[in-house]
């Protein structure tokens, strides 16, 4: 079996480290310095220092090569990256194809989960539906790179994306769950970065374990109102995508929507956080993308409201922390 994962940040190199069941792993990077790190080194110095690369995996800057033949074509792109990557890919990818975004996030204009955004590209050039899963959970890079277990979930309508899903992944180390809410464990996995950085802001501010607990269980309260509103199984929300990402994210150094909250949380400006990230923190542009979906639907999300604020109309931290402590009293299940 030949699997192509195109992106070779931290996350895509990760995936291409566990993938159980390949002859081939070819790592799809623009980055010529990446794809030279790997080639000659065996490391992705730059997203993915210290983990020992296999010799199945190779790495190109060629799309049309590494997708030539592949029986699984990964998107693990930043979200803002999906729509160009998936035309690109199109005249490459055969009609028997399986397709798995790995990315969390939605396109910043519309809203669309990257499922949305590969299918819609790629039937342009298809006219038939190929199969599309999408990947997510509590999935850490830098620990599923070090074959720390874990577990996580592949959502399809399709049999035959979840299958490939666990032929490729399922492991010692990622135990690899099924599920048929595609839409649920999308929006799952893009919303908890914006949880992620309200909860960094609550440890940037010094808050204690009580106030980040709050915020975390109020914003999965978000992401299931919002959720059901789009037709997502409510369910999904309490599992491995749901609660599971956001118990990984919202206290770890190694999530860089925590790390961009943090510093937020201390003062500093956003585009100096971001600019010391070096990879994308998909929190960031899903805040608004999902703050324009709950306006489209008239759904209320207090929570992520109030980081868009902080990041995009410069309301200061704490004022902004203390009119969600200071609003009308309400039922919690309301």
């Amino acid at each position: 079996m030949i699997v192509a994962i195109l992106g070779a940040g931290s996350w895509g190199t990760a995936l291409a480290t566990v993938v159980q069941s390949a002859d081939e792993i070819r790592l799809w990077s623009r980055d010529a310095e990446v794809v030279q790190s790997i080639s000659n080194s065996r490391e992705n110095r730059r997203y993915l220092p210290g983990v020992l690369l296999g010799a199945p995996i190779s790495a190109t800057t060629d799309l049309a090569c590494a997708i030539a033949d592949s029986d699984a074509v990964v998107f693990a792109v930043p979200s803002s990256g999906m729509a160009t990557t998936a035309a690109a890919a199109a005249a490459f990818i055969t009609d028997s194809t399986v397709l798995i975004t790995a990315a969390k996030g939605l396109d910043q204009e519309t809203g669309a989960r990257m499922s949305e955004v590969i299918r819609t590209t790629l039937m342009e050039r298809h006219r038939c539906s190929l199969p599309i899963a999408a990947l997510s959970g509590p999935n850490l890079a830098p620990e599923v790179a070090r074959h720390l277990p874990t577990a996580t979930v592949a959502a399809s309508p399709s049999e035959v994306a979840v299958d490939m899903c666990r032929r490729l992944w399922m492991g010692p180390s990622l135990r690899v769950y099924g599920s048929q809410d595609i839409t649920g464990v999308e929006l799952a996995g893009a919303m908890k970065n914006v949880v992620a950085i309200g909860a960094g802001i609550c440890e940037g501010m010094g808050y204690g374990d009580n106030s980040r607990a709050a915020l975390m269980t109020r914003g999965l309260a978000e992401i299931t109102r919002l959720g059901v509103a789009f037709g997502a199984d409510p369910l999904t929300f309490l599992g491995l995508a749901g609660v599971g990402d956001l118990i990984a994210t919202c206290g770890s150094h190694l999530s860089r929507n925590y790390r961009v909250g943090m510093g937020l949380g201390q003062g500093r400006p956003l585009y100096e956080i971001i600019a010391e990230l070096d990879q994308v923190a998909e929190g960031v542009p899903t805040t608004k993308a999902i703050c324009g979906l709950a306006e489209r639907a008239g759904i209320e999300m207090p929570v992520s409201r109030s980081i868009y604020a902080i990041l995009f109309e410069g309301a200061p931290v704490d004022r902004t922390l203390d009119a969600l402590m200071t609003r009308p009293p309400r039922n919690e299940a309301s």
